[in-house]
């Protein structure tokens, strides 16, 4: 029985909760820790938990009862706890994104590399069959080379979603939509791309949400070795919040939400829609198995086996800086108005939130804060 510790019960935790709770046989949950314990304390009770209620995750360290701890903070506070409990020889999931800058990723990769422990970042959404199969369909190689990507991360949040104490600040969500919300589709990205590009070029803005200080639109031109471009916009100015991802290739289009289209030259090289290429597409992905669990369930299954078995999980700690890595390479170029190189090297600015924090614009001045949405209290100045 693999025992599990939740740090953090705000509004992600009960994906959390809930996909531990699908294998009863497997895990238990035995503590949930906040610095708000009234919130632990509602989700214990919500879901008829036996366990402990602690208001601090250090509490825990050196108990030899803990075998697997998710990190369901703020991500300020990543490092320090996923540290933590990585040099006490706990395995850990981290919630996305993996921690507030690319030296603290390091520092917890270091830390997981000692203890020789599992160490995840959520990346939920590549455990959905859409997602699943896409991946599937660009590693039989049936669709030829690719060409051009597009990814709209597209969200909606309204003026007072950045009324919340720690959101709209560079020190304490580290940034904005691109962080935040685009963080699952730049990981997608990545895992369809096989890794980072060689080039990025962006812009960033805030254009709706005058209580922040972060971007709420981003728009980056990305150039991958071999050739391919790619388009990515991250967003939570978007009304419908249609998001989705676009995979050019050379026999077809691969894409999520999945529509295949295959064209076929005319003798003047105008295009036909090849119907008989499409029902050949099709019928691949129809072939390819749905997946037993999705989204945190399905990490959270895939982590339990890596423990059970050990080997490594799926979505690594090295997946999660590879995300944060693109990320701040469209932070550093929006900034500083310039083409950036991949790799971001350990000595550039962009590799600590120091240098992050020394550099970045603020949009807005974030004057009023709300200490906890669940409490309803009014915006302190």
């Amino acid at each position: 029985m693999i025992n599990i510790a939740i740090i953090g019960t705000g509004k992600i935790s009960p994906m959390h909760i809930e996909g531990y709770l699908k294998f009863p046989k497997r895990c238990k949950i035995v503590a949930l820790v906040d610095i708000y314990p009234e919130k632990a304390e509602q989700k214990k009770k919500e879901y008829k938990l036996d366990c402990e209620v602690l208001d601090s995750h250090k509490k825990l360290l050196g108990r030899k009862d803990i075998d697997l701890v998710s990190v369901c903070t703020p991500p300020f506070v990543h490092c320090e706890i996923a540290k933590d409990f990585l040099d006490d020889g706990k395995n850990v999931i981290i919630e996305k994104p993996m921690a507030a800058s690319l030296d603290e990723c390091d520092i917890i990769l270091e830390a997981a590399e000692k203890s020789q422990t599992v160490l995840s970042v959520i990346s939920q959404n590549r455990f959905r069959n859409p997602t699943w199969k896409l991946k599937k369909m660009l590693e039989s190689g049936i669709a030829g080379k690719i060409l051009h990507v597009q990814v709209d991360s597209f969200w909606w949040r309204g003026h007072c979603y950045y009324d919340l104490w720690w959101r709209g600040t560079w020190e304490k969500e580290n940034g904005g939509c691109t962080l935040n919300h685009a963080v699952h589709h730049i990981d997608i990205l990545n895992w369809m791309m096989n890794g980072l590009p060689e080039k990025v070029s962006a812009f960033i803005a805030n254009v709706s949400h005058d209580n922040s200080e972060v971007e709420d639109l981003s728009s980056a031109i990305l150039k991958y070795q071999g050739g391919a471009i790619g388009n990515l916009t991250s967003s939570v100015v978007h009304h419908g919040e249609k998001q989705k991802i676009i995979i050019q290739c050379e026999k077809t289009v691969l894409s999520m939400p999945w529509d295949p289209v295959c064209c076929k030259s005319r003798e003047d090289g105008f295009s036909d829609i090849d119907k008989k290429s499409k029902k050949k597409f099709q019928k691949v992905y129809d072939a390819i198995p749905d997946l037993k669990f999705e989204g945190h369930t399905a990490q959270i299954d895939n982590v339990l086996t890596a423990i059970e078995k050990e080997q490594p999980p799926i979505v690594t700690g090295y997946d999660g800086k590879r995300a944060l890595e693109l990320i701040f390479a469209i932070y550093k170029s929006g900034s500083l108005d310039k083409i950036v190189n991949l790799p971001i090297s350990p000595d550039d600015a962009f590799y600590t939130q120091q240098g992050v924090l020394d550099t970045v614009p603020r949009f807005h001045k974030k004057s009023g804060f709300i200490e906890n949405f669940d409490d309803k209290l009014k915006i302190k100045s």
